[in-house]
């Protein structure tokens, strides 16, 4: 059954991501990431040409002709077909394939329209038995756990 990560209150959702993506990469080889539109798939795009400035994250989009060949796929297109071991998702509504992976991560942002999609999302794992964890990154942001 898919292991869910909540992150939430993240000031800048394409940090954690890249964050995310880096350790997923490292840990599991293949990576899903669900932004949220056309324009977060761009900006993500471009920030992992740069970033981590230590590595290169090998990524493309779903309609790439390298897609099955690259461990990470970043795309706003709601499908998925091939193999990924780890889905992190941008978008405010419950992936609908997010059962085929072994880990989900949610990253959620500060403002109260994310975080109570983000609540509906959770109670929706939570009844349905799924293996949930919270992250709050504002208590990172301070100094906390």
């Amino acid at each position: 059954m898919t292991v869910i990560d909540f992150y939430t209150h993240a000031s800048d959702p394409l940090e954690v991501v890249i964050q995310l993506v880096g350790k997923a990469y490292a840990q599991h080889g293949r990576v899903r990431v669900l932004t949220e539109d056309e324009a977060m798939t761009a900006a993500l795009d471009q920030r992992l040409w740069v970033e981590p400035p230590h590595a290169f994250l090998p990524h493309c989009r779903l309609a790439s002709p390298l897609a099955d060949e690259t461990p990470i796929l970043v795309d706003h297109l709601p499908e998925h077909d091939g193999p990924a071991a780890v889905l992190i998702n941008m978008q405010a509504v419950l992936p609908s394939f997010f059962s085929r992976f072994e880990r989900l991560a949610e990253v959620i942002g500060c403002g109260e329209t994310a975080l109570a999609g983000g609540r509906q999302r959770y109670r929706y794992y939570q009844e349905r038995g799924y293996e949930l964890r919270a992250h709050n990154l504002t208590a990172r942001r301070r100094g906390g756990s």
